[in-house]
């Protein structure tokens, strides 16, 4: 196996790094994206909740769908939080 420098440096040149951010359209945005996730989540959550009430679904994927659930709804309370809170402190400085 021969390495030249040349063909190192054009992989090298061609080779996408680890840390570049995902491609996404122009329309969407990354908290439509985080927006999008959760409405997923919850509507899963309800349909495997309909099917555990219709014996169509394992008690313990009720239980994973309800904590996943629960995280989500937490996570978008926290986040509501601080959005609120970094409001009220530019509200709070002087001008």
């Amino acid at each position: 196996m021969d390495i030249s420098s040349a063909a190192a440096a054009g992989k090298y040149l061609t080779s996408k790094p680890a840390t570049s951010p995902q491609e996404t359209s122009a329309n969407t945005s990354h908290g439509a994206n985080l927006a999008k996730d959760f409405a997923e989540t919850l509507q899963t959550a309800e349909r495997t909740a309909q099917a555990a009430m219709t014996g169509g679904a394992d008690p313990h994927a009720l239980v994973q769908a309800l904590a996943q659930t629960e995280l989500a709804v937490e996570t978008a309370v926290t986040v509501r939080d601080k959005v609120v809170q970094a409001y009220q402190e530019i509200l709070r400085m002087p001008v």
